[in-house]
């Protein structure tokens, strides 16, 4: 099939979305279709085979676009649709696959065009705007909830990351055809190309114990509520270090500064953000992982990772983890402060605990998140689609006569 794949991301960057989309573009080209990505003007260039990557005109005073909704975004978004209007009137597309508010566009032009429209859905979008806490943000989450509703009953198929999600979607539309598609890990290729021995040396490991967090800086990733317990754990452990692997540069320096108010300096430090093969590195000379989000549903990339990686994890007990951990996998702890640290300081103080929950994780995610499992699903959903059951139908029916 031929395929415009609509993604409102920078692209590529080094985190949860675009390395979502990137998965399944790369799963696409695998499968043997024809791929044309249409993203933003930000991000670095990529090359896959069967793959066409398009962006939006370059917009000069635009060289970041930050995670959530804003209004670069939706600039961005009106170059974006207005690009992919032109493409469908020139390309005759099978699939519009369609990410994010990209679905909104696409619901309307996929009958326009006479194409199919696949909706991947990373997240609620209402609930989006409620976790971003957008000003005004009522009469935009009524409008969304609205556009969700029809995309939802429009689509001809949706893909999820996780069970939350179908269950959402199949409440909105129960006869629609939907597919849970959880994310790959982000494996590197070989601990030696990675530096880890620099690493720790540019970290000073010696006699510390490492504590990694890997992600954005975003409020709902609970970077508050780290620090939080990150100072109750450092009063009883000296030889912790909490390496905090992400975030802006900007953002970087207003959390710098609150660690050193702290008095905190010696405890946390900050790497900044790092392409995923670094980010896994930094996993892999970790003794424990944190994920200490606050708000949302959809379960964070990173999990994926922190399970590979085959290290002991500690993880808020919000439904954006429980729907992966469980207690045989991680220790999970309710979103405060002196939870999370007797979590820490449990994994600290016990190394052959953190031993065993590692194996677990690391089996567990090898026998959960197969890249031949991954390729099969998106083989299923696309075979599934209106388009393909009727060409497999004339093709048998051709052999028969």
């Amino acid at each position: 099939m031929k395929v415009l794949m609509i993604a409102p991301e920078p692209f590529f960057e080094p985190r949860g979305t675009p390395i979502s989309v990137f998965q399944r573009v790369h799963a696409l080209s695998k499968l043997g279709h024809k791929v044309d990505l249409l993203t933003y003007h930000v991000g670095t260039p990529v090359s896959l085979p069967g793959v066409t990557l398009h962006r939006t005109p370059p917009v000069p005073f635009i060289r970041h676009v930050r995670i959530g909704p804003s209004w670069a975004k939706a600039f961005l978004d009106m170059l974006l649709f207005l690009k992919a209007f032109g493409m469908l009137l020139r390309g005759n597309y099978d699939v519009i696959h369609s990410h994010e508010e990209a679905s909104f566009f696409a619901a309307f032009a996929a009958p326009v065009f006479g194409a199919l429209h696949v909706y991947d859905m990373h997240s609620s979008l209402p609930q989006q705007l409620r976790n971003f806490r957008v000003r005004a943000a009522w009469p935009l989450v009524k409008l969304f909830e609205v556009l969700e509703w029809f995309v939802l009953r429009t689509c001809d198929a949706v893909i999820t990351i996780g069970d939350d999600l179908e269950a959402y979607v199949r409440g909105h539309h129960p006869d629609a055809q939907v597919i849970t598609i959880q994310n790959l890990p982000v494996r590197p290729s070989g601990e030696g190309d990675l530096g880890l021995a620099d690493l720790k040396a540019s970290l000073g490991l010696e006699g510390r114990l490492p504590i990694v967090y890997t992600g954005t800086f975003e409020r709902y990733q609970g970077l508050e509520l780290l620090l939080d317990s990150a100072e109750i754990v450092a009063r009883q452990d000296a030889s912790v270090l909490f390496v905090l692997v992400g975030g802006r540069p900007d953002q970087i320096e207003v959390w710098r500064a609150r660690v050193k108010r702290r008095g905190l300096s010696d405890h946390v430090t900050f790497v900044g953000t790092v392409q995923p093969e670094v980010a896994m590195a930094y996993m892999s000379l970790a003794e424990i992982l944190v994920s200490p989000r606050v708000d949302g549903t959809s379960v964070p990339l990173k999990i994926y990772s922190y399970l590979h990686a085959g290290k002991s994890i500690v993880a808020t007990s919000l439904k954006a983890h429980t729907q992966v951990l469980d207690d045989s996998v991680a220790v999970l702890v309710p979103a405060d402060k002196e939870a999370l640290a007797d979590g820490i300081l449990r994994l600290v103080r016990d190394a052959a605990l953190r031993e065993r929950l590692g194996i677990r994780a690391r089996e567990f995610a090898r026998k959960a998140f197969d890249s031949a499992d991954y390729l099969a699903k998106v083989a299923c959903i696309y075979n599934e689609l209106p388009m393909a059951a009727t060409a497999a139908g004339q093709q048998a029916g051709t052999v028969e006569h």
